[in-house]
């Protein structure tokens, strides 16, 4: 971070000081103060940041962010210090004429983040998100990371209700964004799709009239919303009006090969990720890359050395048994892509442990019962569930033909019976939503078969 003066700081949110002083870092955490860092008091449901001022000025931080007295000779006092994060954090931004991606979307929104940090990084010192640092007090962190050696950044936009998108690009000021699709995740919160888009699309609040804006051509709400005074840039696999398109695809059990038409060439990519909705994720990252002078050559090269991150469909091989893990979320709309790529996933039996999908709100049920369904369509060989609502995806899957469809509300008993039908060259795909921690099937299946070795 560069150092910022206390009276720039002050400035920034709308406040004075009545002291001076030089700011080297900003924390909102008590234990991670540093000398010279700014401390920004938050106020947490299970914590408040102001109960934590006196020890982080004894820490030596030189100025305190509150939004009451907290008895410290150096504090900057405003009204809403979450509010203030962001303010500061869109002046801190605005010091660096660099690119900036804002991306966002229901589902895919990480890996579209790391495809296209992939893409730039082959061209420019880029920084991105890390992990899940995408929210009021995320984006901030990320920004803050800048100094005058970047020069690109690729930012994640991640948002629970209408609004908190409009804040966030308005911190990012991103110079170009992405919306990777409208799914129904937030269905629960925002009621309908077209209330998911029109919070997708505040995107557009922090960019200028003259940011391109990149989309899914083939997702249907974003191919027909309305997006007045700016270029737009369509990618796509069946929707033939986009500019930036794939085709000629071939799939194995490594990932996909594409043709990918950019309007005024060509480029063969070949992608270590399985599955329809990487090739959406590889295209949006690609578009972005064209757009700010990338070399298709090393975008399509940048490409082929993608790694999954965290537990997002990432491939282990374990005991002859192919694992795809996919602990860290799930929608209706990502589910469908996971059940697709098992599918296409070269076994001897194809299995499926899933776990609850949440914030579906009252059409929960329902969409579990679908993923059911889709793994008979599927021709899935097993799906062992977890959870109450997934309950309703075994009885589906049953009644669509699933041989072995059983459900459990204990991660062990369901690791046992997994244990029992899996073989050498049997695929498995593991998915929930992150709160069911669907992971601890894999650490006990993995030890076990490990024993055995």
């Amino acid at each position: 971070m560069k150092k910022l003066t206390v009276g720039e700081v002050a400035a920034a949110v709308g406040a004075s000081a009545c002291f001076d002083g030089e700011i080297n870092e900003v924390c909102t955490d008590s234990r991670a103060v540093v000398p010279g860092c700014l401390f920004v008091c938050i106020a947490g449901d299970n914590f408040d940041g102001h109960n934590f001022a006196r020890s982080a000025v004894e820490k030596g931080a030189a100025a305190v962010l509150c939004s009451k007295d907290t008895g410290c000779k150096n504090q900057i006092t405003v009204p809403d210090t979450r509010e203030a994060l962001l303010l500061l954090a869109g002046y801190y931004r605005r010091i660096f004429s660099v690119p900036v991606v804002g991306i966002t979307g229901s589902v895919g929104k990480t890996t579209i983040k790391e495809m296209t940090h992939a893409v730039f990084s082959s061209k420019f010192k880029t920084l991105k998100t890390k992990g899940n640092l995408n929210n009021e007090i995320g984006l901030p962190k990320t920004l803050f990371r800048l100094d005058d050696s970047f020069e690109a950044a690729v930012v994640e936009l991640a948002m629970s209700g209408l609004g908190e998108i409009s804040r966030l690009s308005k911190a990012a000021a991103p110079t170009m964004g992405i919306i990777g699709n409208i799914g129904v995740s937030h269905l629960e919160k925002l009621g309908t799709k077209e209330n998911i888009l029109k919070a997708k699309l505040e995107i557009t609040d922090g960019m200028d009239d003259d940011a391109p804006l990149i989309l899914n051509g083939d997702d249907a709400k974003l191919y027909g919303a309305k997006v007045l005074c700016r270029p737009v840039y369509y990618y796509g696999i069946d929707n033939k009006f986009c500019r930036f398109k794939a085709y000629d695809i071939e799939t194995d059990g490594e990932g996909s090969s594409f043709t990918l038409d950019f309007g005024c060439g060509e480029q063969r990519v070949r992608l270590p990720a399985a599955g329809k909705h990487n090739i959406y994720n590889a295209l949006a990252a690609f578009t972005a890359g064209f757009l700010i002078s990338v070399e298709p050559e090393s975008a399509a090269r940048a490409l082929s050395r993608y790694e999954p991150s965290g537990m997002r469909q990432r491939v282990k091989r374990t005991a002859g048994i192919t694992f795809i893990e996919d602990c860290y979320n799930a929608s209706p709309e990502s589910m469908e892509a996971a059940i697709s790529t098992l599918a296409n996933t070269a076994a001897g039996k194809r299995i499926a442990v899933l776990g609850d999908m949440l914030e579906l709100g009252a059409a929960a049920e329902g969409m579990h019962r679908q993923v059911g369904l889709l793994a008979a369509r599927f021709g899935i060989d097993a799906v062992l569930t977890y959870g109450e609502l997934s309950d309703e995806t075994a009885r589906s899957a049953r009644r669509g033909g699933v041989k072995i469809a059983e459900s459990f509300d204990d991660k062990n008993k369901l690791s046992e019976s997994l244990l029992k039908i899996v073989k050498k060259g049997d695929a498995v795909l593991v998915k929930a939503s992150r709160a069911m921690m669907l992971e601890d099937v894999l650490n006990i299946v993995y030890g076990e078969l490990e024993k055995d070795e």
